[in-house]
Protein backbone atom coordinates (compact mmCIF):
# COMPACT_ATOMS: atom_id res chain seq x y z
CA UNK A 1 0.00 0.00 0.00
CA UNK A 2 0.89 3.36 -1.06
CA UNK A 3 2.15 5.57 2.12
CA UNK A 4 2.48 9.50 1.43
CA UNK A 5 5.61 11.39 3.60
CA UNK A 6 6.06 14.72 4.35
CA UNK A 7 9.89 16.45 4.33
CA UNK A 8 10.54 19.55 5.43
CA UNK A 9 14.13 21.45 5.56
CA UNK A 10 14.79 24.74 7.46
CA UNK A 11 13.29 27.32 5.85
CA UNK A 12 11.33 25.09 3.23
CA UNK A 13 8.03 24.38 2.20
CA UNK A 14 6.51 21.19 2.89
CA UNK A 15 6.90 18.26 -0.07
CA UNK A 16 4.10 15.57 -0.14
CA UNK A 17 5.33 12.21 -2.35
CA UNK A 18 4.77 9.04 -2.21
CA UNK A 19 7.29 6.72 -0.90
CA UNK A 20 6.61 3.29 -2.93
CA UNK A 21 5.49 4.52 -6.86
CA UNK A 22 4.91 1.30 -8.51
CA UNK A 23 5.68 1.15 -12.32
CA UNK A 24 3.19 1.17 -15.17
CA UNK A 25 2.97 -0.98 -17.50
CA UNK A 26 5.07 0.44 -21.11
CA UNK A 27 2.43 1.90 -23.49
CA UNK A 28 -0.46 1.96 -20.80
CA UNK A 29 -1.40 5.94 -20.40
CA UNK A 30 -1.22 6.04 -24.47
CA UNK A 31 -3.98 3.41 -24.85
CA UNK A 32 -5.70 4.82 -21.90
CA UNK A 33 -5.36 8.41 -23.88
CA UNK A 34 -6.36 7.08 -26.78
CA UNK A 35 -9.58 5.77 -25.71
CA UNK A 36 -10.54 9.41 -23.92
CA UNK A 37 -10.28 10.82 -27.16
CA UNK A 38 -12.17 8.30 -29.12
CA UNK A 39 -15.29 8.79 -26.99
CA UNK A 40 -14.48 12.78 -26.89
CA UNK A 41 -14.90 12.07 -30.64
CA UNK A 42 -17.93 10.34 -30.70
CA UNK A 43 -19.36 13.17 -28.54
CA UNK A 44 -18.47 15.51 -31.33
CA UNK A 45 -20.39 12.56 -33.99
CA UNK A 46 -23.47 12.29 -31.75
CA UNK A 47 -23.89 16.34 -31.86
CA UNK A 48 -23.25 16.33 -35.27
CA UNK A 49 -26.05 13.47 -36.14
CA UNK A 50 -28.60 15.35 -33.57
CA UNK A 51 -28.32 18.14 -35.59
CA UNK A 52 -28.98 17.04 -39.00
CA UNK A 53 -31.89 15.30 -37.03
CA UNK A 54 -33.55 18.50 -36.51
CA UNK A 55 -31.99 19.86 -39.51
CA UNK A 56 -32.25 17.40 -42.11
CA UNK A 57 -35.63 17.91 -43.20
CA UNK A 58 -35.84 22.23 -43.59
CA UNK A 59 -34.96 23.04 -47.34
CA UNK A 60 -36.11 26.37 -47.66
CA UNK A 61 -37.49 25.59 -50.43
CA UNK A 62 -34.27 24.16 -52.04
CA UNK A 63 -32.75 21.08 -53.32
CA UNK A 64 -33.55 17.77 -50.99
CA UNK A 65 -31.99 14.61 -50.73
CA UNK A 66 -33.35 13.07 -53.85
CA UNK A 67 -32.73 16.01 -55.87
CA UNK A 68 -28.74 15.57 -54.95
CA UNK A 69 -27.65 12.30 -53.96
CA UNK A 70 -25.78 9.84 -56.07
CA UNK A 71 -26.69 6.84 -54.20
CA UNK A 72 -25.01 4.33 -56.45
CA UNK A 73 -22.09 6.60 -56.16
CA UNK A 74 -22.14 6.86 -52.35
CA UNK A 75 -22.58 2.99 -52.09
CA UNK A 76 -19.03 3.08 -54.17
CA UNK A 77 -17.71 5.07 -51.75
CA UNK A 78 -18.63 3.29 -48.70
CA UNK A 79 -16.80 0.06 -50.13
CA UNK A 80 -13.63 2.39 -50.52
CA UNK A 81 -13.52 2.58 -46.57
CA UNK A 82 -15.07 -0.72 -45.71
CA UNK A 83 -12.40 -2.62 -47.69
CA UNK A 84 -10.17 -0.05 -46.07
CA UNK A 85 -10.88 -1.14 -42.74
CA UNK A 86 -10.40 -4.98 -43.60
CA UNK A 87 -6.73 -4.07 -45.19
CA UNK A 88 -5.84 -2.21 -42.11
CA UNK A 89 -7.11 -5.49 -40.01
CA UNK A 90 -4.37 -7.67 -42.57
CA UNK A 91 -1.73 -4.68 -41.77
CA UNK A 92 -1.92 -5.68 -38.22
CA UNK A 93 -1.97 -9.23 -38.40
CA UNK A 94 1.08 -9.48 -40.38
CA UNK A 95 2.37 -6.78 -37.52
CA UNK A 96 1.66 -9.48 -34.99
CA UNK A 97 3.95 -12.22 -37.68
CA UNK A 98 7.12 -9.38 -37.17
CA UNK A 99 6.21 -9.21 -41.23
CA UNK A 100 7.58 -5.44 -42.32
CA UNK A 101 7.18 -5.81 -46.00
CA UNK A 102 3.85 -7.14 -45.71
CA UNK A 103 2.50 -4.86 -43.09
CA UNK A 104 4.03 -1.83 -45.20
CA UNK A 105 2.27 -3.35 -48.32
CA UNK A 106 -1.10 -3.98 -46.60
CA UNK A 107 -0.72 -0.41 -45.12
CA UNK A 108 0.08 1.11 -48.88
CA UNK A 109 -3.69 -0.21 -50.10
CA UNK A 110 -5.09 0.67 -47.52
CA UNK A 111 -3.66 4.23 -47.63
CA UNK A 112 -4.73 4.43 -51.19
CA UNK A 113 -8.45 3.22 -50.45
CA UNK A 114 -8.71 5.94 -48.18
CA UNK A 115 -7.60 8.69 -51.27
CA UNK A 116 -10.22 6.99 -52.99
CA UNK A 117 -12.71 8.11 -50.57
CA UNK A 118 -11.50 11.17 -50.10
CA UNK A 119 -11.59 11.27 -54.10
CA UNK A 120 -15.33 10.37 -54.24
CA UNK A 121 -16.37 12.68 -51.80
CA UNK A 122 -14.47 15.62 -53.04
CA UNK A 123 -16.51 14.98 -56.39
CA UNK A 124 -19.56 15.06 -54.61
CA UNK A 125 -19.17 18.06 -52.50
CA UNK A 126 -17.54 20.12 -55.83
CA UNK A 127 -20.48 18.69 -57.77
CA UNK A 128 -23.13 20.03 -54.94
CA UNK A 129 -22.03 23.43 -54.90
CA UNK A 130 -21.65 23.91 -58.35
CA UNK A 131 -25.72 22.84 -58.67
CA UNK A 132 -26.23 25.35 -56.12
CA UNK A 133 -26.03 23.42 -53.34
CA UNK A 134 -23.98 25.28 -50.86
CA UNK A 135 -24.08 24.99 -47.02
CA UNK A 136 -25.54 28.49 -46.53
CA UNK A 137 -29.08 27.73 -48.78
CA UNK A 138 -31.00 26.23 -45.99
CA UNK A 139 -30.76 24.06 -43.10
CA UNK A 140 -30.68 20.28 -44.67
CA UNK A 141 -27.04 21.48 -46.35
CA UNK A 142 -25.76 23.64 -43.49
CA UNK A 143 -25.90 20.20 -41.75
CA UNK A 144 -24.91 17.60 -43.98
CA UNK A 145 -21.81 19.70 -44.69
CA UNK A 146 -20.57 20.03 -41.23
CA UNK A 147 -21.73 16.47 -40.71
CA UNK A 148 -20.05 14.70 -43.80
CA UNK A 149 -16.94 17.43 -44.00
CA UNK A 150 -16.06 16.50 -40.36
CA UNK A 151 -15.65 13.10 -40.97
CA UNK A 152 -14.13 13.44 -44.38
CA UNK A 153 -11.72 16.00 -42.29
CA UNK A 154 -11.01 12.72 -39.85
CA UNK A 155 -10.54 10.38 -42.39
CA UNK A 156 -7.96 13.31 -44.39
CA UNK A 157 -6.08 12.76 -40.99
CA UNK A 158 -6.03 9.66 -40.57
CA UNK A 159 -4.73 9.00 -43.78
CA UNK A 160 -1.59 11.35 -43.38
CA UNK A 161 -1.14 9.67 -39.95
CA UNK A 162 -1.32 6.29 -42.10
CA UNK A 163 1.73 7.86 -44.48
CA UNK A 164 3.71 9.19 -41.57
CA UNK A 165 3.92 5.64 -39.79
CA UNK A 166 4.80 3.99 -43.01
CA UNK A 167 7.44 6.36 -43.23
CA UNK A 168 8.88 5.38 -38.92
CA UNK A 169 8.45 1.67 -39.78
CA UNK A 170 10.26 1.81 -42.57
CA UNK A 171 13.06 3.29 -40.80
CA UNK A 172 13.00 1.67 -37.68
CA UNK A 173 10.99 -1.32 -38.30
CA UNK A 174 7.79 -3.25 -35.88
CA UNK A 175 9.45 -1.51 -32.83
CA UNK A 176 6.97 -1.52 -29.16
CA UNK A 177 6.38 2.35 -29.98
CA UNK A 178 5.52 1.35 -33.92
CA UNK A 179 3.27 -1.29 -32.87
CA UNK A 180 1.37 0.84 -29.81
CA UNK A 181 0.91 3.50 -32.45
CA UNK A 182 -0.14 1.07 -35.45
CA UNK A 183 -3.08 -0.08 -32.72
CA UNK A 184 -4.31 3.19 -32.19
CA UNK A 185 -4.09 3.89 -35.59
CA UNK A 186 -6.27 0.53 -36.25
CA UNK A 187 -8.79 1.91 -33.34
CA UNK A 188 -9.21 5.32 -35.00
CA UNK A 189 -9.81 3.65 -38.67
CA UNK A 190 -12.10 1.55 -37.80
CA UNK A 191 -14.30 3.90 -35.89
CA UNK A 192 -14.17 6.13 -38.74
CA UNK A 193 -15.56 2.98 -40.73
CA UNK A 194 -18.45 2.75 -37.75
CA UNK A 195 -19.56 6.50 -37.96
CA UNK A 196 -19.53 6.20 -41.98
CA UNK A 197 -22.05 2.99 -41.80
CA UNK A 198 -24.33 5.70 -39.71
CA UNK A 199 -24.04 8.15 -41.82
CA UNK A 200 -24.95 6.53 -44.72
CA UNK A 201 -27.53 4.89 -43.54
CA UNK A 202 -28.89 8.04 -41.61
CA UNK A 203 -28.17 10.88 -44.14
CA UNK A 204 -28.26 9.04 -47.55
CA UNK A 205 -30.39 5.55 -47.55
CA UNK A 206 -33.31 7.39 -45.04
CA UNK A 207 -32.65 10.81 -47.07
CA UNK A 208 -33.79 9.18 -50.33
CA UNK A 209 -36.70 7.59 -48.28
CA UNK A 210 -37.79 11.50 -47.12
Amino acid sequence: MSQTSLTAGAGEAPQFYLTDEHDHPEGASTMLGFWIYLMSDCLIFAILFATYGVLGGNYAAGPAPKDLFDLPLVALNTSFLLLSSITYGFAMLTMVQNRVGATQAWLAVTGLFGLAFLSVEIYEFSHMIHEGATPQRSGFLSAFFTLVGTHGLHVTFGTVWLVTLMVQVGRHGLIAANRRRLMCLSLFWHFLDVVWIGVFTFVYLMGMLR
